[in-house]
């Protein structure tokens, strides 16, 4: 059966390899992507609907982490909605549900990378000025604010990604249908779409981590400087910084690092066919975990947030309640 290229890997037209490579064998993310994108769907949907039940139904107060957080939730059930779409094609082999559905697919996958990548940043950055900057205006930030700055990052997103809305991405590859994004096209407007894309790929990655290490640098120093005071709120925010760059670096620093390594491969060493089916299988598999952030995406969400944290532990059963406070009392 045949697989779907893959979306972050576009393929010379007709389906062939670079500087007259065979063309790349791609049964693999037939057989590997569809059992780690359902367990991503599913893992993802189920956390994922319990942190929109407590959001909006067990938060009594609302602050700007919150809000951060809570599009989080928003920007997962994005890419949730349209996996059964990918984890379909992969199945059958081949796109059935046209080019409109075709276009929405595929921006709503690119447009989760760079939503989630910027919301984890913001959620971040706000541990950081509340720990070492206390008195900082970014603390004093109002709830009306910060839907300001949710209201810039979505527009931001959309405004990157809205072109891919623009193209018909639907193709023939060996008498199939295929769905996938931008694929080595030699008209100028797709040439400039697809550096376009490099150039987010790299910078949607390095600088959004470059500032995730800072601020867990910076909370490290001012911990190891504190002796006493709000010890516990600075313990907490360091255990949010480092939750979220876990998470970055597993969901999204494998994708980074393989794709770019194709493109290096097709730039500068077209006729190493060895390493460009290495860099393709292993972009193949990394994919998968592109999109286990919606999964992950609820375990930020309990260390992020305390308030979060206190309305899940009271949504739980008395009994798991009753054994979670004890725990508590013979830590502290």
């Amino acid at each position: 059966m045949l697989s779907e290229p893959n979306l972050t890997t576009p393929i010379p037209e007709g389906g062939g390899g670079i500087g007259g490579c065979p063309p790349v064998g791609i049964q693999l993310e037939g057989v590997i992507l569809p059992p780690v994108f359902t367990i991503d769907f599913i893992l993802g949907l189920l956390g994922n609907i319990l942190a929109l039940w407590i959001f909006c139904f067990k938060l009594k107060t609302w602050n700007p982490n919150n809000l951060f957080l809570f599009n989080l939730v928003i920007a997962d059930f994005l890419v949730l909605v349209s996996l059964p779409l990918r984890i379909d094609t992969l199945l059958r082999g081949y796109w059935m549900f046209g080019d409109g559905l075709c276009r929405i697919h595929l921006f709503l996958m690119f447009s989760n990378r760079s939503a989630s990548i910027t919301l984890m940043t913001l959620v971040a950055i706000n541990r950081y000025f509340k720990v070492v900057h206390p008195h900082h205006c970014f603390n004093r930030m109002i709830k009306h604010q910060a839907a300001f700055v949710l209201l810039f990052v979505w527009l931001l997103v959309i405004s990157i990604w809205s072109p891919i809305l623009a193209y018909n991405h639907i193709k023939n590859i060996r008498n199939n249908t295929q769905c996938f994004f931008f694929a080595s096209y030699k008209e100028d407007g797709f040439m400039i779409l697809v550096g376009t894309y490099r150039i987010l790929t790299v910078l949607e990655f390095i600088l959004p981590l470059a500032m995730l290490l800072f601020c867990s640098i910076q909370i490290s120093r001012f911990l190891k400087k504190r002796q006493m005071g709000k010890m516990d709120k600075v313990h907490k925010a360091m255990q949010a910084c480092v939750v979220i760059i876990v998470v970055f670096m597993v969901c999204f620093l494998p994708t980074t690092v393989t794709t770019i390594g194709v493109w290096i491969i097709r730039s500068y060493r077209p006729w190493d066919c060895n390493a460009f089916y290495t860099f393709t299988q292993l972009t193949i598999v990394s994919f998968g975990l592109n999109f286990l952030n919606s999964a992950l995406d609820p375990i930020v969400y309990v260390f992020s947030s305390t308030m979060f944290r206190r309305a899940l532990l009271g949504a739980l059963p008395r009994a798991l309640r009753c054994r979670q406070d004890t725990e508590e009392s013979e830590m502290s």
